[in-house]
């Protein structure tokens, strides 16, 4: 008993010397302009710039800070929407607490509503990202944030919805900094542009991020709602062409207390129309096609964030995509000399088929107390369900006027799981030096049934099933520091690849298994203020996708048909740039350029049909060609001339040699060759978005467009260009906007190619690009805002609720 009280009564003199030698600092928090309490405002007390403690405000506002060492300090409080206060506090033996009551000043751009949307876009050169700002002049560019991505500095859209970056397809796509098990083309159909915060285009990514996309990723960052109370914003359009498109979403925000309710829904509906023809260069055959898709998507979300406590917050949500599609196809084939006697050929064509995924999030973040000192862990689950029911009706003519049919049904049926659970590590090691680490498990599972049903022909029926499995285990480290001038970031990512492929139940098997190490390496240079290099590098890898393996037919037509291939090998890319970024006084300049390395690139490709004896049947799949190189360098520019005139300029270049092997029709000797192709593949785009404001609420847009011929190892595309104008009108304190615009005006955007291979033949695709868009956003809530401190991932931002995807 007496070590007992002897050891009780040396703890109480230890406690009582250290709070007799320590101080405390506490206050309160409000609003300078209703003197209303700002909660969760962040107080952080420092001493020589380095964090020693602190905290946020509670519901009213208060804070207390204790066991300070006796000795002078800086106060800092921020809050976002608010002006940073910086203070000094000074703790003696004669002063051992400080009270600190200060009312913040809010900024001027956050008096104005929920979304505050700027009137231009800006482009910023960041240390591993190129970053757009969307403004009201790319949001009036459509309805959707497919329509806008051809105004963003090195991103194109083709006529089918589909990204390329730098020229190149193989680009990741994000939201949020978190993958979609959405297709991409269809996503961004999905996304209201207004709802568009900024497009981060990531070339050369680091060894943090996923290493898939050789020419790098594209993260979409929606607005976050962070105010407090009930809020929303509804934006709806309607894009007039051949018919009328619809689109409307609405958001929907509710925060009080610890916990943030979000939920949104979206939808997009309408009749899209897009027609071709294929001419062989022999005249023998020429094929016309008419296409119809009528499609009606849903996307619905609901989520909480909930803030535990200071430095812990939990995150829920779950996204339901649903999506309908009838496609149209008809196609008429006009023959000459054919070896079979046929005339004409007409084929209808029917696709119909529901497709519905899943989503389910669960997130953490662990705020420690020293500041930027963090740990994250995620976890998410998606479920996907495509069917298809498609139905072909061919109506066969022959040279003596005699006429059949062929009529056949098939079924398609993808399910397709996926399953990540990732962890990220920050930890600030000084104010020069940050480590950052992390671990992922991607599981992904698919099984995949066709059937085909001909009932005049029974011979031709047909039932095949195809699993295509992968586990992908991963492991990243990052160490930086930041010197006056010059700072650093090295990485290497590490990463146990196994995939499993069967068709037809143990008839045909494919695996793959491999270790792989992506490094990555940045340096920074900032020669002053204005003017910023950098070098980078990094390892990335393509590997094959689901439909570029699955030997079942994508889509047919009388004379092509689509599958996969699934001998297909990863393809690897070594990149390098360099980029240089100077800060004008009226704007902004960046250019850079680029080298890589590519190791067994994934292309498309035709060849004959083995199967057909007239010999005009095509199969388009897929192949690697051979170890190719690419160079290329983009400029852009943002510039305000005069107070209502700015500009935004900027042209991209790329050029691939390029290696592979393609099909040749010799005509002396009638036979199929394969030839190996040597060509430099060079690419070329021009952008100029010029934006006039007539007044405080009514402004004019003018965009341009030019993409140059580009000649591939199998096909050669013409060059394509158009120009858009638009104007928009804001009112209600900038609650609302309207805007319209009309795209291609004079109606000269169209798609052309022609071959020599697999036969001489050339072909030409339009859509309908000529069309007038008119919208309506509004916003509506409480206009205070509170910090909820959200899991930081991908994209190096805070992530508040109420996000779109």
């Amino acid at each position: 008993m007496k070590l007992k009280f002897l050891l009780f009564t040396l703890l109480g003199l230890m406690t009582t010397v250290q709070a007799q030698n320590s101080g405390t600092v506490s206050g309160k928090i409000t609003e300078k302009s209703n003197n209303a309490p700002i909660s969760y405002a962040t107080v952080s007390i420092k001493d020589n710039g380095k964090v020693v403690s602190g905290v946020n405000t509670d519901d009213n506002g208060d804070f207390t800070i204790k066991n300070l060492a006796l000795k002078n300090y800086t106060i800092e409080i921020q809050y976002i929407g608010f002006r940073k206060y910086i203070g000094s506090i000074i703790l003696s033996d004669n002063k051992k607490t400080a009270t600190v009551n200060v009312s913040l000043e809010e900024e001027a751009t956050q008096l104005k509503g929920v979304n505050i949307v700027s009137e231009r876009s800006t482009i910023e050169q960041k240390i591993d990202r190129k970053v757009i700002n969307v403004g009201k002049d790319l949001t009036t560019a459509g309805a959707s944030a497919s329509d806008i991505m051809n105004n963003i500095p090195s991103v194109n859209v083709d006529q089918d919805g589909k990204l390329s970056l730098r020229g190149n397809d193989n680009v990741r796509v994000l939201i949020d900094g978190r993958p979609s098990n959405i297709d991409p083309a269809q996503l961004l159909k999905q996304i209201p542009s207004t709802s568009i915060k900024k497009i981060e285009l990531i070339t050369n990514p680091s060894a943090k991020y996923n290493p898939e996309g050789m020419s790098g990723i594209i993260n979409i960052v929606l607005h976050k709602n962070a105010n407090t109370g009930f809020n929303g914003s509804y934006s709806g359009g309607i894009t007039f062409g051949e018919t009328a498109k619809y689109n409307q979403s609405l958001d929907l925000n509710y925060k009080t207390g610890k916990v943030n309710f979000f939920g949104n829904a979206g939808n997009n509906s309408g009749k899209y129309f897009n027609d071709g023809f294929i001419k062989k260069s022999d005249q023998s055959v020429t094929q016309k096609l008419d296409i119809v898709n009528d499609n009606e998507s849903y996307l619905y979300k609901i989520g909480m964030d909930y803030l535990i406590d200071d430095h812990n917050t939990l995150s829920i949500y779950t996204n339901q995509n649903k999506s309908t599609g009838n496609g149209i196809v008809n196609t008429d084939i006009d023959y000459i000399n054919s070896p079979d006697n046929i005339a004409n050929m007409y084929q209808k064509s029917r696709y119909e088929g529901p497709n519905k995924t899943g989503t389910y999030n669960l997130a953490y973040k662990h705020i420690f107390k020293k500041e930027g000192h963090t740990l994250d862990f995620e976890g998410n689950y998606s479920d996907t369900k495509e069917s298809q029911n498609a139905n072909f009706d061919n109506q066969i003519t022959m040279t003596n006027n005699a006429q059949s049919s062929d009529i056949y049904n098939d079924f398609l049926s993808n399910n397709r799981k996926l399953s990540t659970v990732n962890i990220d590590y920050v930890n600030p090691l000084n104010e020069k030096t940050t480590l950052e680490a992390g671990a992922e498990a991607r599981l992904t599972r698919t099984d995949n049934d066709y059937s085909r049903v001909n009932d005049q022909n029974p011979s031709q029926n047909l039932v095949s099933n195809y699993t295509y499995d992968t586990d992908i285990y991963s492991a990243y480290v990052t160490f930086g520091q930041k010197f006056k001038k010059i700072s650093y970031q090295l990485g290497a990512r590490v990463e146990s690849y196994k995939m499993q492929a069967n068709l037809n139940h143990g008839q045909f098997m494919y695996d793959d298994d491999y270790l792989t190490l992506y490094p990555s390496a940045y340096l920074t240079y900032n020669v002053n203020e204005k003017n910023t290099l950098q070098l980078s590098y990094s390892r990335r890898v393509d590997r094959p996708s689901l439909g570029q393996t699955k030997p079942i037919r994508e889509f047919s037509t009388p004379l092509v048909t689509s599958i996969g291939n699934p001998d297909l090998r990863p393809q690897f890319t070594n990149s390098v740039e360099v980029n240089y970024t100077k800060t004008l006084e009226k704007g902004s300049f960046t250019a850079g350029v680029f080298v890589r390395s590519i190791n067994d690139q994934i292309s498309r490709i035709l060849y004959p049909d083995e199967t057909d004896p007239s010999g005009n049947k095509q199969i388009m799949s897929y192949t690697n060609f051979d170890h190719n190189t690419a160079y290329g360098f983009e400029v852009s520019m943002n510039y305000k001339i005069t107070k209502w005139w700015d500009i935004q300029p900027s042209i991209d270049f790329s050029s691939i040699n390029q290696e592979g092997v393609v099909s040749k029709f010799r005509e002396n000797t009638n036979e199929i060759i394969a030839e190996n192709r040597k060509v430099t593949v060079a690419a070329f785009n021009g952008r100029l978005n010029s934006n006039f404001k007539a007044n405080k609420r009514l402004s004019f847009l003018l965009f341009g467009f030019y993409r140059g011929a580009v000649d591939g190892v199998q096909n050669n595309s013409h060059e394509m260009y158009k120009m858009d104008i638009g104007s928009r009108y804001t009112l209600l304190d900038n609650k609302m906007n309207i805007s319209v615009r009309f795209n291609d005006v004079f109606n000269t955007m169209k798609y052309a190619f022609d071959t020599e291979y697999p036969y001489p033949q050339s072909g030409q695709f339009t859509w309908e690009s000529q069309t007038v868009y008119l919208g309506l956003t509004y916003n509506f809530g409480s206009s205070k805002i509170k910090k909820l401190q959200r899991k930081q991932r991908d994209d190096n931002t805070n992530k508040g609720g109420g996000g779109m995807f």
